[in-house]
């Protein structure tokens, strides 16, 4: 998925919440980009930051609606890009981090060590 932020939006931030909520397996951020468009009948020029999302098929619908909520545009570009094809293992890494089923795994790991350690006192 691509979307574009005003230079001084805090993108790595944004970055950080999708990629810790498993919405996005990794965010690109790149380089200061001029993009010109129009918007509300002109001609535009602003300085933009390029974001490249990377996650799975059956994430993309949250993904889409958390951005909403998230995006300071009140149009955000929010273009999916389906991959046709890529590395079988870098795939799976992208379907494994963006897991429910990952996270749920996740805290009952941590539940379960909690729980060790709070036996281990008694």
């Amino acid at each position: 998925m691509l979307t574009t932020l005003a230079v001084g939006t805090d993108a790595a931030a944004l970055a950080r919440t999708l990629v810790a909520e498993r919405l996005a397996a990794c965010v690109n951020l790149l380089p200061v980009m001029t993009s010109v468009y129009r918007w509300e009948g002109r001609v535009e020029e602003n300085q933009e930051c390029q974001l490249v999302i990377k996650t799975a098929e059956g994430r993309v619908r949250a993904l889409i609606e958390r951005l909403r909520t998230l995006h300071p545009y009140a149009v955000p570009e929010l273009l999916v890009i389906q991959a046709s094809e890529g590395s079988e293992e870098y795939l799976r890494w992208i379907r494994d981090s963006v897991s429910l089923g990952a996270q749920a795994s996740l805290k009952e790991s941590q539940n379960e060590k909690a729980s060790d350690e709070e036996d281990e006192k008694q």
